[in-house]
């Protein structure tokens, strides 16, 4: 089955029948990306609750709601209410950085370290975050699939280690190419000009690359770990997740 969800009209055949909706769709490689997103969310919502869908099971992103933020970050919050404007309950997983290969982020650092023997790197970098592997995202959305009390919750994900992207890019260095890279850190380098310089060095485009920065200088960590409740388990240590991610690429 296949459904787009820019186009209303092809979404009820795959929803009929269904009971739980995983959402997994962001349009970041769109300067746009807020407007595409809200429509998207909203007509998923309502094709759900024409279809008589129990549960949306969608992954936003962390930050603190009261604080400033980015329209990343933002635009995740929106599509978290519009998902569930039609009445489908929604449950909330929200996280960092996905480490896992394929994924954005996990490129940009992969590609980053593997290109350059030494990087500038803006201040933001100091900022902290708590990356996840791929492989806990998938256990704590699978965990929450048709479990009623998680049906209009939201919980906060994230892996074993706080890091700042600057730890993040040392450690991978060190599984990548068995050695440290050396970093500079300073305070120029705009979010436009650090995507440019991404795009230079990796295949990631610089819509995508800007649009994922401008959430860099925000601190990213989890505050609650009611998941565990639900999802019982410890969650896999950067490094870790970071060595499984090369050894899928490897395999194909």
């Amino acid at each position: 089955m296949e459904g787009d969800v820019s186009d209303p009209g092809t979404l009820a055949e795959p929803m009929t029948d269904v009971d739980v909706a995983v959402y997994l769709v962001h349009s970041l490689d769109d300067n746009d990306f807020e407007r595409k997103d809200a429509d998207a969310a909203r007509d998923f919502g309502l094709a759900a609750a024409a279809a008589g869908v129990r549960q949306i099971v969608y992954m936003g992103g962390l930050g603190k709601d009261d604080e400033e933020l980015s329209p990343h970050l933002r635009s995740r919050r929106e599509v978290e209410r519009l998902l569930g404007s039609s009445g489908v309950p929604v449950t909330v997983l929200r996280a960092a950085i996905v480490v896992g290969a394929g994924g954005i982020s996990w490129e940009m650092t992969r590609q980053l370290v593997k290109n350059l023997p030494a990087m500038v790197v803006p201040r933001w970098a100091d900022t902290r975050t708590q990356p996840i592997a791929i492989d806990d995202v998938i256990r704590y959305l699978a965990g929450v699939v048709g479990v009623e009390k998680t049906f209009g919750e939201v919980y906060e994900i994230g892996g074993a280690d706080r890091l700042t992207y600057v730890e993040m890019l040392q450690q991978a260095a060190e599984v990548i190419n068995s050695r440290r890279v050396p970093i500079v850190t300073v305070p120029v380098l705009t979010p436009r000009l650090s995507s440019y310089w991404i795009r230079l060095v990796t295949n990631v485009d610089s819509t995508t690359a800007s649009n994922l920065i401008d959430s860099m200088s925000t601190e990213v960590v989890q505050t609650d770990y009611s998941i565990q409740d639900i999802v019982p388990g410890e969650p896999l240590a950067y490094r870790e997740a970071v060595e499984r991610a090369i050894a899928e690429e490897k395999s194909g």
